[in-house]
């Protein structure tokens, strides 16, 4: 027997919505509602050059030491949050033998939608690294203005590397570098606001 229009309808609606659910999560973290951007194709190009790492056999950190970048830079240029450069790009050729010349072209043409996916922070490796800078937030940010004043450290003009290291009960422990340009607020004058708004 046919069910009645309307929870046909819900049904339909209902199984729409695991689809789509799916799909979001087969392709990791990019269905996102941006019109420059072809989600599924970075998807899957990502899936590629990560298949040309495992092929390689090599880590973040070897591939970072080839390239000459920190190992989460390097990370970063194979999931696709960093624009790779020309030079660096003939360097990868060499590092990733199987990654396809498509690839390697997108890579360096397109520019990154430098974003995350809100599932991300369901992770427990993330969510307790957000945890760490947010409860230390306020110490951090008072040592930052003592010993440099008023302003931000940069995350643009910004180096970030993860290293390892042994406690003294042998315990290995992660070290976090963040190395960050600081950037002084500055005094809004008057004088030397160059484009100063109309005054009708």
């Amino acid at each position: 027997k046919k069910p009645p229009k309307r929870l046909e309808s819900m049904i339909s609606h209902f199984l729409l919505k695991q689809k789509t659910f799916s799909i979001k999560n087969t392709v990791g973290c990019l269905q996102r509602a941006y019109t420059s951007v072809n989600s599924l194709d970075i998807a899957d190009r990502i899936s590629r050059v990560l298949t040309a790492k495992t092929n390689a056999n090599l880590s973040y950190d070897d591939i970072a030491s080839h390239l000459g970048v920190t190992n989460v830079y390097a990370a970063q240029l194979l999931l696709g949050q960093a624009k790779l450069t020309t030079g660096t790009a003939e360097k990868l050729k060499v590092v990733l033998p199987s990654i396809r010349k498509d690839d390697l072209e997108a890579m360096q043409k397109e520019f990154p939608m430098r974003s995350f996916d809100e599932n991300i922070m369901k992770e427990p490796n993330v969510y307790r690294t957000y945890e760490a800078i947010t409860h230390n937030g306020e110490a951090i940010k008072s040592i930052i203005n003592e010993q440099c004043g008023d302003g931000i450290m940069s995350a643009i003009d910004f180096y970030l590397d993860v290293g390892t290291t042994t406690g003294k009960h042998g315990e290995k422990r992660v070290v976090l570098t963040f190395n960050g340009k600081f950037l002084p607020f500055i005094e809004q004058s008057a004088e030397d606001n160059g484009v100063p708004s109309p005054k009708e």
